[in-house]
């Protein structure tokens, strides 16, 4: 049952449209899929009818298991609620004319979903850009790093920062993406416990972290830049109450969003808009966007070194490169415990400045570690796009994708080459074997290793 202060204030909102929003609510929530742009379409998500706003998010007829899917765990698309794919289109609207790189900082990116469609984004401009995944919970970092090797976007920050650390950082980032936490209305039927959760003092107190999450993300944003704000709620006080403050407090100026009429979208005061259950094929959510003024950007001069990790011996450069795409320019460093990452060389400061603020962090590809002149390659390099693609591979059947996918063995073909193998399904790599005369060894990650039972 809907707690009767969320009927009123939704009767309030919506007057004669409050029946339909109600019975909306007791249909199952739509399934829907996003494609990867850097390993589509090598493997496509499962068909289905497109999503409006996203020209690679798909409705699915029915929920499958993604689980079992070998083309979900080698990050050929991920599972996001439709209505959260507008983010693209207020991309495409607002920063797909850039012609300088970016730095994006996704302020409250976990489990990954909105992280992993920005770094789509990026991937198809013209101008580089670095992506920045800051999740202030640091227990859930461990998620959003897993689903952001499984994207495979190289030039990638993941880490955890609070709102008033990036006062340490001020006016730095061209886009930040802020999708705050909130008191979950527009998951009512997706998680029932939202609904026992849900009060108008726990709106108040979302409300609340919400503008101290806002304004550090106002301090981080450089001038002219573009701030996105986005919620699962329907409230005024978690929505129009922060695009007025944020004009009024800040001097932002809210940009108009476009949108087709078909697609059911309900425009709100302050340009923000509203997804409806019972008008949109998608779950409850708002979005606005916001512009900084211009104005002088204060010079960032980068620390010389990183804190922890120090370069790898240039000697150790060449075997490295043969694990990489060619011609692209990388700078390596090893962490304390050994871990090779892999740099775009044209962020390297950006790194060593994020390496002041962020916490928990993590920084480019983890390449994998040497052991003695051996080089053990790492799970992250064989699902990131830097891996090169004419290293030794194997094609596998589904049968021997989730054999491999459970961490077990199977018989290889006589012909399967000798020693480190990207094993791929699709086309897609799935990760590392080595291969021996007489076995083969796993190498897949244990905390990766799928448990559900094979169909």
């Amino acid at each position: 049952m809907l707690p009767p202060p969320f009927v009123r204030q939704m009767q309030a909102q919506l007057g004669q449209e409050y029946d339909a929003f109600e019975a909306a609510l007791l249909l199952d929530a739509p399934v829907s899929v996003r494609d990867n742009p850097l390993k589509v379409p090598a493997a496509p998500a499962p068909e289905g009818e497109q999503v409006p706003w996203h020209p690679l998010g798909r409705y699915l007829a029915q929920r499958p298991s993604f689980t079992l899917d070998p083309r979900f765990q080698a990050g050929a698309y991920y599972v996001q609620e439709a209505s959260s794919m507008f983010l693209h289109e207020v991309l495409r609207q607002h920063a797909s004319d850039v012609d300088r790189p970016l730095r994006v900082l996704d302020f409250c990116a976990a489990p990954g979903g909105k992280s992993t469609l920005i770094a789509s984004f990026l991937s198809g401009l013209q101008q580089p850009a670095l992506l920045v995944s800051n999740e202030v919970i640091r227990a859930r970092v461990g998620v959003l790093r897993e689903n952001l090797e499984k994207w495979g976007y190289p030039s990638v920050a993941v880490g955890s920062a609070d709102a008033d650390d990036w006062s340490a950082l001020p006016n730095y980032f061209d886009i930040v993406v802020t999708d705050a936490p909130c008191s979950g209305e527009g998951m009512f039927r997706k998680d029932p416990d939202a609904i026992t959760e849900w009060s108008i003092p726990h709106v108040e107190f979302c409300a609340g972290r919400q503008r101290r999450i806002l304004a550090g993300a106002v301090q981080a944003l450089a001038p002219g830049g573009l701030l996105i704000y986005s919620t699962c709620t329907y409230n005024a006080i978690e929505n129009e109450a922060h695009a007025q403050w944020l004009c009024s407090e800040f001097g932002m100026d809210a940009l108009h969003l476009d949108f087709d009429a078909s697609w059911g979208i309900v425009r709100s005061s302050g340009e923000g808009l509203h997804f409806y259950p019972h008008r949109v094929r998608g779950e409850g959510f708002f979005i606005a966007a916001f512009r900084k003024h211009e104005g002088p950007t204060p010079k960032t001069n980068a620390p010389a070194a990183f804190k922890v990790v120090k370069p790898v011996a240039k000697n150790q450069w060449p075997q490295l490169y043969t694990m990489v795409k060619p011609d692209i320019d990388l700078r390596f460093y090893q962490t304390p415990t050994g871990e090779v990452l892999a740099l775009p060389a044209e962020w390297e400061d950006s790194y060593k400045s994020l390496d002041r603020v962020l916490k928990n962090k993590w920084f480019g590809t983890n390449m994998g570690e040497f052991k003695g002149k051996d080089f053990i390659p790492s799970h992250a390099l064989a699902q990131s796009t830097l891996v090169e693609p004419n290293l030794p591979s194997l094609e596998l059947t589904r049968e021997q994708a989730l054999l491999y996918l459970k961490k077990e063995v199977f018989d290889l073909p006589d012909s399967a080459p000798k020693g480190w193998v990207l094993v791929r399904y699709e086309g897609l790599n799935l990760g590392w074997i080595k291969a021996l005369p007489n076995r083969m060894n796993n190498y897949l990650p244990a905390e990766r290793r799928i448990r559900m039972e094979v169909k």
